[in-house]
C-alpha cells in the first residue's frame, strides 16, 4: 500500500507518528513516501498547519494528527 507521509523538518509530532507507524504489523508491507511540506508552496498551504498527515494513494483518505495506534490501524485497514 502506498502512503504519503506529509511532514516537516524538526517536527516532533512527525517523529511520534513515525514511531506509531513502525509499530504497525503491516509496516514492512507499506510503501511510505515522506514529503517535506516546505518543499512545495501548494503542499505547504494544504498540509503545513496540519502535519503530520498520512494519505493513502488508493482511496485518497487522510489521517491527520493527532491519532493513536487504533486510529492508524483502522486507517490502514
Amino acid at each position: 500500500m502506498q502512503i504519503f507521509f506529509y511532514s516537516g523538518v524538526d517536527c516532533h509530532l512527525c517523529d511520534l507518528a513515525k514511531d506509531l507507524l513502525k509499530q504497525q504489523s503491516q509496516y514492512n508491507d507499506l510503501n511510505i513516501e515522506f514529503i517535506d511540506v516546505r518543499q512545495d508552496h501548494q503542499t505547504y498551504h494544504l498540509y503545513g498547519a496540519r502535519i503530520p498527515v498520512l494519505k493513502r494513494q488508493d482511496n485518497q483518505a487522510e489521517l491527520g494528527w493527532p491519532f493513536d495506534s487504533d486510529a492508524l490501524t483502522d486507517f490502514l485497514s
